[in-house]
């Protein structure tokens, strides 16, 4: 029996209440805290859903990387937390080479979205496209108050288009670009139904990836191991450092000469088996 998601439920009353609307000059007075916290009590789209939108927003406006994609997932609606689906799991993984609690770290990582909300189910079943009034209500006056950002990756056309308006998002992935005075990258979206981009674009996994691992790593002053670890992974979106470990030793032979000279214990040091 397979379980689907639910949508989020319809809105009850059709008319949400309304704060007084904030225009462009107020919003672009308002300090980071202030706009944030204004932003996440929008209910701007909300008779177009169909249902309460849930803006999401993570990161301190200190942070090393700024992230900008297209919108949230009925995942990341439920949760609250950009990335966390499977989508999520290819960027920090396969394609970063990055531990969760590296992604996720506020000062690490900022994460803003071309929209803030999950924008429902179009007929298809595939997610609608994110509204343009959240960029320019929101978005554009957020990346304002990322002064500190040392590096742009901007993921998907619907986020692309934003940025550079009229611009294929093939040609913005194959070239250098900067943002801010700052580098920043175009990636292709992460998500399993885009797998066709990048088979047929092999060289962006081959060449531009490894240049934009290179740009996180040296920013976040992460270990060369942890990334040579990573390389050689052959399924690095299920493998652990610990299960290939245990892996290895149970594929040990102990050889005959040797059995009458083991400890009589097991395992001398339990804690070092490379058990999870």
């Amino acid at each position: 029996m397979t379980c689907k998601k639910q949508l989020p439920s319809p809105t009850l009353t059709p008319d949400f209440p309304q704060k007084e609307e904030l225009d462009d000059q107020q919003i672009s007075n308002l300090s980071f805290q202030q706009l944030i916290a204004a932003m996440k009590e929008c209910r701007y789209c909300q008779n177009e859903f169909g249902f309460e939108p849930r803006p999401v927003q993570w990161g301190n406006p200190d942070a090393k990387i700024v992230v900008v994609s297209q919108a949230p997932g009925l995942k990341v609606h439920d949760l609250g937390k950009p990335f966390s689906d499977l989508s999520g799991k290819k960027l920090r993984q396969k394609w970063f080479y990055i531990t969760e609690d590296q992604f996720y770290d506020k000062s690490n990582f900022y994460f803003s979205m071309a929209g803030h909300c999950f924008p429902g189910k179009g007929a298809k079943g595939h997610d609608r496209k994110p509204p343009k009034v959240c960029w320019t209500r929101w978005t554009r006056y957020e990346l304002e108050h990322l002064k500190d950002a040392e590096l742009f990756l901007i993921i998907g056309q619907e986020a692309a288009s934003r940025l550079f308006p009229g611009q294929k998002l093939e040609d913005l992935v194959f070239s250098h670009h900067t943002l801010k005075g700052k580098p920043c990258y175009f990636l292709p979206h992460p998500s399993p139904l885009n797998y066709r981009w990048t088979k047929n674009h092999p060289e962006f996994e081959q060449v531009w990836l490894p240049e934009i691992r290179t740009k996180i790593y040296e920013i976040l002053g992460l270990p060369k191991e942890q990334r040579e670890f990573y390389e050689n992974l052959k399924k690095p979106l299920v493998e652990s450092w610990q299960k290939t470990n245990a892996k290895t030793n149970r594929n040990k032979k102990v050889k005959p000469e040797l059995e009458s000279n083991a400890p009589d214990c097991e395992n001398p040091h339990p804690l070092q088996t490379g058990e999870e």
